[in-house]
Formats: C-alpha cells, sequence, structure tokens
C-alpha cells in the first residue's frame, strides 16, 4: 500500500474484526444454548473472514470485487432497541440483540471510512464491508424478534 495514512486505516479494520472475534468468542463462552452459540461462533467465524479479507486486500492479493453484494433488510431494531448490557445468564434475545447493536457499529465504522475515500476501489471495498456487517446485523435482528417474539398457537 503507497499510503501510509490508508494502511494506517486498513489495519485499524483489521484491529476492529480482531476485536468482534473476541467479542463473539468471549460471549460464546458465557452462554448454555446450544443452537445460540453455535450462531455466536458462525459470526466469530465471519469476522475472521473479514479479518483475512482485508489482510488480503492490505497485501495487494484480492480485489475490493471479491466481497459479494447481496439484498439486505432493513429491520432497524436494533435503531430502536436499546443495547443489553453484557452480563452472565443474558437470554437469548438480549444476545441477539447485542450482537445486532454490535453489527451496526461496524456497519456505521465502514461507512465513515469510506466516506473519506475517494471513488475508487478503497471506496468500492469499504461500502462493500460495510454491506457485510450489515447483513450480519439483519442476521442477528432476524433471529433477535424470533426469539423475543416467537410465534404462537393460531397466528
Amino acid at each position: 500500500m503507497e499510503n501510509q495514512r490508508l494502511l494506517d486505516l486498513i489495519n485499524l479494520a483489521i484491529r476492529r474484526e480482531e476485536e468482534a472475534c473476541d467479542f463473539y468468542m468471549d460471549m460464546h463462552g458465557r452462554i448454555t444454548d446450544a443452537a445460540t452459540r453455535d450462531t455466536i461462533a458462525f459470526i466469530a467465524g465471519e469476522e475472521k473472514k473479514h479479518r483475512a479479507f482485508l489482510e488480503g486486500y492490505r497485501d495487494g492479493h484480492l480485489a475490493p470485487y471479491d466481497l459479494r453484494i447481496s439484498g439486505i433488510t432493513f429491520y432497524r431494531i436494533a435503531e430502536h432497541q436499546e443495547e443489553p448490557e453484557v452480563v452472565a445468564g443474558m437470554n437469548i434475545a438480549e444476545v441477539f440483540l447485542v450482537a445486532a447493536h454490535r453489527e451496526l457499529r461496524s456497519h456505521d465504522f465502514y461507512v465513515e471510512f469510506a466516506g473519506i475515500q475517494q471513488d475508487g476501489t478503497v471506496r468500492e471495498m469499504l461500502l462493500r464491508m460495510a454491506g457485510e456487517e450489515l447483513k450480519h446485523k439483519e442476521k442477528m435482528e432476524y433471529l433477535y424478534a424470533n426469539a423475543a417474539f416467537p410465534q404462537t398457537d393460531g397466528g
């Protein structure tokens, strides 16, 4: 990477992905429900993939278009629900709501980061990363809604 400031920002993004993975693995260790543990482990794995993508991009091995883009549903649950504190004995809905808030912050980080870039491949890559984080938020909000408001008999 030629631009030291850009290199520093990408290294910051890599650290944030590492911190996200560590956060999820810490939550994983606190959760007893097997299905929730599996979901949190999956999201931690996604954060590892993001780190690997950013490292590959930084090192010149990947293009910004190596990230896929797909449609995203904007539930906007995290924007309207207070983030619970991470404590032992959290219920499943709270775990997913915490994760949704975390993914929203990651999305916002990448959008802000992209906003200071000129049009081009770096900006495109950052916006794709923002989209990846938004997809994670969508998954967590979907799981939250199903855990917090389960389907009852009769509709």
